[in-house]
Order: structure tokens, then sequence, then C-alpha cells
């Protein structure tokens, strides 16, 4: 495996632990579960802009993935969707890249 994808790889484990980390203290703390965690999101006019900004980032994503699938026919790149709608970008943009960059 190239370093590239070791690094992609590092990201997307990186982006799916390390966030969910702060969500589930969040909902362990706050004693509200994802509701509680999803009106945390909306609280102020920043963490709305920062939601709008990742949600905008994930449909732009899945449309790539999309696209690029049709091109491709690189099939199992599309976990990436699910794992950026339930994890985040973070996991989803480095997953997706280390699944196109696999060699064919």
């Amino acid at each position: 495996m190239s370093p590239l994808r070791m690094i992609y790889l590092a990201l997307a484990i990186w982006g799916a632990i390390h966030p969910m980390y702060w969500f589930v203290t969040h909902m362990v703390e706050t004693g509200t579960g994802l509701s509680g965690l999803i009106d945390a999101w909306y609280v102020n006019a920043s963490t709305t802009g920062l939601t709008w900004d990742l949600t905008i980032a994930a449909i732009t994503l899945t449309v790539w993935i999309i696209a690029e699938v049709a091109v491709r026919r690189n099939w199992l790149a599309l976990i990436a969707i699910p794992a950026t709608f339930c994890i985040g970008v973070s996991c989803g943009l480095p997953l997706y890249l280390f699944l196109r960059t696999r060699p064919v």
C-alpha cells in the first residue's frame, strides 16, 4: 500500500473516532441523546453556519462520489456515502480517497 493511501486510511479512521468521541461525550453529559445533539447544532448562528457548511460539503461529496462511480465502476467506493452522513465529512472524504486510489 502506498504511503498516500495509508495517510488517507489513517485520516478516515481519525475522522471516524475523534468527532464521535465528542458527540458521545456531549450526549452522555447532557443526557439528551441524539435529539439533544441535533438541537445543539442550531443553538446559535455560528453552529448553524457550521452545520450548513458541513451539510453542503457532504452533499457535494456525495454528488462527486456518484459521478465518479458511474464512470469508474468502483462500486465499493459507494460505502463512503453512508460514512459521510452517519459519521461525517471528516471520515467520508478520506475514506473515499482511500477507496478511489486503490490499484485496479
